[in-house]
């Protein structure tokens, strides 16, 4: 909620959309961070694929003062409910918040890939087997042409090859990527493998000749079977991203000259490009 900007709010009219909004805190979370930091009582949009759940996000936003908040219950990937009225097309909104599912196996149920009508796939086709690019690129896609996005999703999209990697080198040129977080391995529940956050702005989009990468992937305390970030941690990660600062040994302004230099061919693994060991 921090990393994504929306504290630069502008305008009351300004929105916050999750597409795969669980329960709603991480809405509320950005919602709320937003009021506090500029005074703004943005509008919220949220849509959840299981029916019980979306109920809880719905009673949720009632719960914390939100009961303006749009909650939409069905399949983001094949049924997207916020479009543009005139168009047809996906609704645009200035932010963008999301830990989607990862790693989904069925993510083309009901979704026509080779005629998108919402134009989603333009940058690359995501495996049949492995839905993490489908979200990412649904964001994308949901965004205004100022909008920003934050999305938690698994290591792997960093470095997998074939048809990820076609995205990815695709998403690096077109300037959209702005930061990259890794986290700590076993921070979320449900799985034990390493995530990281990734910054989209597609404002200045077109200038972008760097990606700023920030390995918080020592920063944690372990308590019981899961790590968790401390404030401390939190703090670090935000100061960080929103000076664009770079680090030794753990934050580090890369060129987009470096990211596609033949030896690295856009793979943005972290521990490439920053040397975290000690002496």
């Amino acid at each position: 909620a921090a990393v994504v900007g929306i504290d630069k709010a502008k305008s009351q009219k300004e929105t916050i959309y999750d597409p795969t909004c669980g329960s709603g805190s991480l809405l509320l979370k950005a919602h709320d961070f937003a009021k506090s930091s500029t005074g703004f009582d943005l509008a919220i949009y949220g849509q959840e694929m299981d029916n019980a759940t979306a109920a809880l996000a719905r009673m949720n936003m009632w719960l914390h003062n939100a009961g303006t908040a749009e909650i939409e219950n069905d399949n983001t990937l094949s049924n997207p409910m916020f479009r543009d009225r005139q168009t047809g097309g996906l609704r645009a909104f200035d932010y963008v918040v999301a830990n989607p599912p990862f790693s989904v196996k069925s993510w083309m149920d009901g979704v026509d890939v080779a005629a998108d009508p919402f134009g989603r796939f333009a940058y690359g086709t995501p495996p049949k087997k492995n839905g993490d690019y489908a979200f990412l690129l649904h964001i994308l896609a949901s965004l205004k042409s100022t909008g920003k996005g934050a999305v938690i999703l698994p290591h792997g999209v960093l470095f997998r090859g074939n048809a990820e990697a076609e995205i990815r080198r695709n998403l690096v040129k077109q300037g959209f990527i702005k930061a990259i977080i890794g986290l700590p391995a076993n921070l979320f529940y449900g799985t034990g493998i390493p995530a990281c956050i990734i910054l989209l702005d597609k404002e200045g989009a077109a200038a972008r000749d760097s990606i700023l990468m920030v390995d918080a992937s020592q920063g944690y305390l372990k308590s019981g079977a899961k790590n968790r970030l401390r404030e401390r941690d939190i703090h670090r990660i935000v100061s960080t991203v929103v000076a664009n600062r770079e680090v030794a040994k753990y934050s580090r302004i890369v060129p987009l000259a470096e990211i596609s230099d033949p030896a690295n061919d856009f793979n943005l693994n972290l521990a490439r490009y920053i040397n975290t060991s000690e002496p």
